[in-house]
């Protein structure tokens, strides 16, 4: 997937989905690429050997990661490549008083825009919806400003 780096380079990442939403994921990424939405880094979750908060912490826009939601927690829609998070650290996910990752905490004051964030007006949440994804940005009880997903789970 070519992708605009925030060091304003174009790049080549990896993004891996189910078979059924990558059309969807294709018209969503050539319109981030077209508008230069940047994006830190996009590689697969095996390089961080799964781990979620290794992944979230290098600020990687991932897909499929075989996981569920917390330690016991059911299945989450990454295990079946229909949710993608984006730039982790710009877009946290904030619950229970907790920032992830945690570096994500400068970015808590979502009316400060910066290159990269998730933003209800912005391209990056359009393209999603265009698409017919829902934005964890939109959740009531938590806010997972980097999650997109085909269930709005």
């Amino acid at each position: 997937m070519r992708y605009w780096g925030f060091d304003g380079n174009a790049h080549t990442g990896v993004l891996v989905v189910h078979a059924s939403v990558v059309t969807q994921m294709v018209s969503v990424f050539r319109r981030l690429y077209e508008s230069r939405f940047p994006i830190r880094r996009m590689v697969g979750v095996e390089i961080y050997k799964g781990s979620d908060d290794a992944s979230m912490a290098a600020d990687n826009t991932s897909g499929f990661n075989c996981r569920r939601v917390g330690p016991s927690g059911p299945w989450s829609e990454h295990a079946y490549g229909k949710a993608i998070d984006v730039n982790p650290v710009e877009n946290p996910y904030v619950h229970g008083g907790r920032v992830e990752p945690a570096a994500g905490r400068a970015y808590m004051d979502r009316s400060r825009r910066r290159p990269g964030m998730a933003v209800r007006s912005g391209v990056l949440v359009r393209a999603f919806d265009e698409a017919g994804w829902f934005w964890g940005g939109r959740w009531h009880s938590s806010k997972d400003y980097q999650h997109f997903s085909t269930s709005g789970r």
